[in-house]
């Protein structure tokens, strides 16, 4: 009886661990597989196993609309990665000066990761709406000419969705670059002060570049989040005016289950997985690379 207890106390955690596990894998790499062989089917609303080829991929990057995501993608996942890495860095820098009350600030600097992004997109459609928002605000208090109605532009409408994203992610860019600053040798900090070097030159020649895998970590996770991009952007433009903002995962979720066209739909699902892995493939061929060096160096 006792061996049966031990053979459970030790198999149990396992169980614990490794079905979940399991059942994840199976669930995400079977339904990748399963969307992969739609997208070489004529599948609409139902799905037709029938051969296609690569008739629907052709046919989605032959549409206006995913021209035009695409397109939207490069730039919002620029601005979006060069603000979010701004603010975070900045509010890194500031925390890690020791200030008092530095727990209160991270926590607050945090916090937008946890509302999730439809909430974030309500709100800043509030916020950014000249009917409602922040120029009805400003006007009312007698700046009539004031204009901020990137909402309903067109030409600015992408950048409300930056503005949003940047707001929500810095936090998470900040609290990987204080990690980062804090690994800092502090040998490093007391020679460049020993030397004349000021906090600005400081920062500039000695800690920054010390922490650079970090800042690699970062650029990529920020771009799985830009190219994933859905619920912000459909809570906050859905897309408009227009097709102005459109992107890639709304393209997806327009012909899935707008369209109905299951076969279509599944190819720029996979097109999408594509762009992600033309992040990840990259960051992962990095990380062996430094794993190899550091165990060479050892």
């Amino acid at each position: 009886m006792t061996g049966m207890r031990r053979r459970l106390e030790a198999v149990l955690p396992l169980l614990a661990i490794w079905v979940p596990v399991l059942i994840s894998i199976f669930y995400v790499v079977g339904f990748t597989l399963y969307t992969v062989w739609i997208s070489f089917t004529p599948s609409t609303l139902v799905p037709d196993y029938g051969w296609v080829g690569l008739r629907n991929y052709a046919a989605i990057l032959a549409t206006r609309n995913w021209q035009i995501a695409a397109n939207n993608m490069v730039i919002y996942g620029f601005c979006f990665l060069v603000l979010t890495t701004a603010l975070g860095l900045s509010l890194a820098v500031l925390i890690d000066q020791k200030l008092r009350g530095e727990n209160v600030f991270r926590t607050i600097f945090l916090y937008p990761l946890a509302v999730s992004f439809v909430v974030t997109g309500v709100v800043w459609g509030w916020l950014l709406n000249p009917g409602i928002g922040i120029q009805k605000l400003v006007v009312g208090l007698g700046w009539t000419d004031f204009r901020f109605d990137w909402l309903v532009d067109r030409d600015r409408a992408l950048y409300c969705i930056v503005l949003a994203g940047a707001w929500q992610a810095s936090g998470f860019a900040m609290a990987l670059f204080l990690a980062g600053l804090r690994s800092v040798d502090t040998d490093l900090m007391k020679a460049a002060q020993i030397d004349g070097a000021g906090p600005l030159r400081t920062y500039r020649r000695v800690i920054l570049p010390s922490i650079w895998p970090i800042f690699i970590a970062v650029f990529v996770i920020l771009l799985q989040f830009a190219i994933k991009t859905f619920d912000l952007a459909m809570a906050l433009t859905g897309g408009g005016p227009g097709n102005a903002t459109l992107l890639p995962s709304i393209v997806v979720y327009d012909f899935m289950f707008q369209r109905g066209l299951l076969g279509r739909g599944s190819a720029a699902a996979v097109l999408l997985l594509l762009m992600l892995l033309a992040v990840l493939l990259p960051y992962a061929v990095f990380r062996r690379w430094q794993h190899v060096r550091n165990a060479r160096n050892a």
